[in-house]
């Protein structure tokens, strides 16, 4: 299966030892969603840092609700955990699918991830099975965005 976006899939031997973890990080957190209403379990892994510049990954899954808008995507439930945390500068996030691999984070999560990333961080979306990645930074996910910038 192709990736649908025009950007060149990273193979997963090609990533670095760190992106590796948190390509398997994000599958294994996919088996803990809890999704009975969309079907669709998903997984994310964060590399983030803390102001003394040390460096720890947070793991999250879609956790879903009857009622539909009080779903939590799993990139903002391991982003809320690094921040409860004290690591406010997100570094890498590694998001998949585990049903349909492939696509980036909603605008909802987009938008959450900006706001502890900023324009440097990198979102690995998986694409498939083998784990090859779509690369991309938050300023190509998140274009001319309204941040903690925008209030200064």
């Amino acid at each position: 299966m192709g990736s649908k976006f025009t950007k060149p899939l990273s193979a997963f031997a090609t990533l670095t030892p760190v992106e590796q973890e948190l390509v398997l990080k994000c599958w294994e957190a996919a088996k803990q969603s809890y999704s009975p209403y969309s079907k669709f379990p998903v997984g994310a892994a964060i590399l983030a840092e803390n102001e003394q510049g040390e460096r720890k990954v947070f793991t999250g899954c879609n956790v879903e609700n009857a009622s539909y808008g009080g779903t939590i995507c799993a990139e903002r439930t391991a982003g809320v955990k690094a921040v409860s945390e004290g690591y406010r500068m997100f570094v890498t996030v590694a998001v998949v699918c585990a049903k349909i691999p492939g696509g980036p984070p909603c605008g909802f999560c987009r938008q959450f991830l900006c706001e502890f990333g900023g324009y440097r961080a990198e979102v690995l979306t998986v694409q498939n099975s083998g784990n090859d990645i779509c690369r991309w930074t938050m300023d190509e996910l998140l274009p001319d965005s309204f941040g903690p910038h925008s209030l200064q």
